[in-house]
């Protein structure tokens, strides 16, 4: 807990919002995965599986996207840190009995604060990128189910959705 008991690490004992210390902090190997899904049109996913969307390969240029938005999580959640990212992967499943496709994100660095919301950011990212990328097609997508699955490091040592 904080400085003034509360679970809600990013305030100070007057409420504050801050950045939290994590000098004193040991530097651990982090893992986070988090996943989310987009819903759409079959149609839609039949141009993402056949690679003749109108701004080309949807799926490639998501999942860059998602590794982008990584990189810049600390850039767009004003309390985060920066930190230097190890290895970030995204991957899809397309699962067309659904008409949905499923972006799973894992992010790990080597350091004094974890990368749950480099791994969300990641997630976030590319299912956006898919929704930009085919809205001329199907303006009715729904982004849904964003959530971590597992964490692994630090302080609190591993974490697992529903365990």
């Amino acid at each position: 807990m904080s400085a003034n008991n509360s679970p809600l690490t990013h305030f100070d004992a007057q409420g504050q919002a801050h950045m939290v210390d994590v000098g004193a902090k040991a530097s651990t190997h982090r893992v986070a995965v988090a996943t989310g899904r987009i819903r759409m049109q079959a149609d839609t996913l039949a141009l993402i599986q056949s690679g003749t969307a109108k701004k080309g390969d949807v799926l490639g240029i998501a999942r860059l996207a998602g590794i982008m938005g990584a990189k810049k999580t600390s850039d767009l959640i004003p309390l985060c840190h920066p930190i230097a990212l190890t290895r970030v992967a995204v991957e899809f499943e397309v699962l067309p009995e659904a008409s949905e496709v499923v972006c799973t994100a894992t992010a790990e660095n080597v350091g004094q604060t974890g990368v749950e919301m480099e791994a969300l950011t990641a997630v976030q990212v590319a299912l956006l990128t898919i929704y930009d990328m085919c809205k001329a097609a199907d303006r009715g997508m729904v982004i849904t189910d964003v959530k971590l699955l597992e964490k692994h490091g630090g302080k609190s040592g591993r974490w697992t959705a529903g365990a």
